[in-house]
């Protein structure tokens, strides 16, 4: 019997650059970033600036690295720092928090909803003390969308409440924004309106924006002077930048298509519920389903080429522009023959 092509919905990070990207990073106008800037790189640098509210951005390689430049620039070795309970930066970079930035990290609890701690518990979290063996909490680290929460956002009046409550307590803050252009459209505000109080912010435009390689750090002008040195010692500056920067201004030019993404995977939930599947209703692009026993499931999904990954004691499957309405709908008819 013939293995039916896969649908592959692990993640929006498979997702490939079709022609019209890949021309524009054939065409693309280049230099050496290190020593000169490269000219398309600064011209999307500048553009995610614009698009966050924020003084200058930077160019890295992933999101794991801008996420890292963030928190080795924000923290003091042996500080505390705060986070989501299973935010990326604490469960999905190797520690690197810790390992490199020298942090220590303490979840909090989504008292608010999935992936969405309250005001109030950053507060209750951050005990004023004067003991000279006390943690220092210095950082809150937030996320939007919420990976492991099943890509739940954070509204703009929570995320400005928790951005108020940290600075209150004199603590820097971070926005992982990996997946804040879904957050944007879902919630249909710009961008630059989920960013407001924060002192950095990293957003990714290889995931559900096609492109094939590419983050972007963006703060105020001197805290990305100094991103930039951080960079260099990661490994992370690289010369003939544009041929990257040109796929990533293409990319930008795609956010209001995650609408399509958000739709498909509403698609795919109501078809799963309809199968008898326990899903918790997608507020973008994912979605997460209780089974009995994941890697059995994960197993028959993989023998009728439906491709998910495990999260969290759970089957999450991730809508993205390489997976069409039809393909979601030909992925259903599969579950259901196969009776999964």
């Amino acid at each position: 019997m013939t293995t039916p092509a896969p649908i592959d919905l692990r993640s929006d990070t498979v997702t490939r650059p079709d022609e019209q990207m890949l021309a524009a990073m054939a065409a693309a106008e280049v230099g050496d970033d290190v020593l000169d800037h490269d000219p398309t790189m600064r011209s999307l640098e500048e553009r995610v600036a614009q698009l966050l509210g924020t003084a200058s951005a930077l160019w890295v390689p992933s999101g794991t690295m801008g996420n890292l430049i963030a928190l080795m620039l924000h923290l003091k070795r042996g500080d505390r720092f705060l986070a989501p309970r299973g935010a990326h930066v604490l469960n999905h970079e190797l520690g690197s928090a810790a390992w490199l930035a020298g942090g220590m990290p303490d979840p909090l609890e989504w008292d608010a909803g999935p992936g969405r701690p309250t005001a109030e518990a950053v507060r209750s979290q951050t005990g004023l003390t004067t003991a000279y063996d006390a943690l220092h909490t210095t950082l809150l680290c937030l996320e939007n969308t919420h990976n492991g929460a099943g890509g739940t956002v954070v509204p703009p009046h929570e995320h400005a409440r928790l951005a108020a409550a940290a600075k209150e307590l004199g603590l820097k803050v971070h926005l992982d924004g990996a997946r804040l252009w879904n957050a944007s459209v879902a919630l249909g505000v710009p961008p630059a309106a989920l960013t407001v109080g924060v002192d950095s912010v990293q957003v990714c435009l290889s995931k559900g924006l096609g492109a094939p390689v590419g983050s972007v750090l963006a703060g105020e002008a001197e805290f990305i002077k100094a991103g930039r040195r951080i960079r260099k010692m990661l490994g992370g500056g690289v010369r003939q930048g544009g041929v990257l920067a040109a796929a990533g201004l293409v990319a930008l030019d795609r956010v209001d298509a995650l609408g399509d993404d958000h739709d498909n995977a509403r698609i795919l939930a109501e078809g799963l519920v309809e199968q008898g599947w326990q899903v918790t209703a997608p507020q973008t692009n994912m979605l997460l389903a209780a089974v009995p026993d994941v890697q059995l499931t994960l197993t028959r999904l993989r023998a009728v080429g439906v491709l998910a990954v495990p999260m969290n004691g759970q089957v999450r499957f991730v809508t993205h522009r390489d997976v069409s309405k039809s393909d979601v709908e030909e992925a259903l008819r599969r579950i259901g023959r196969a009776g999964i």
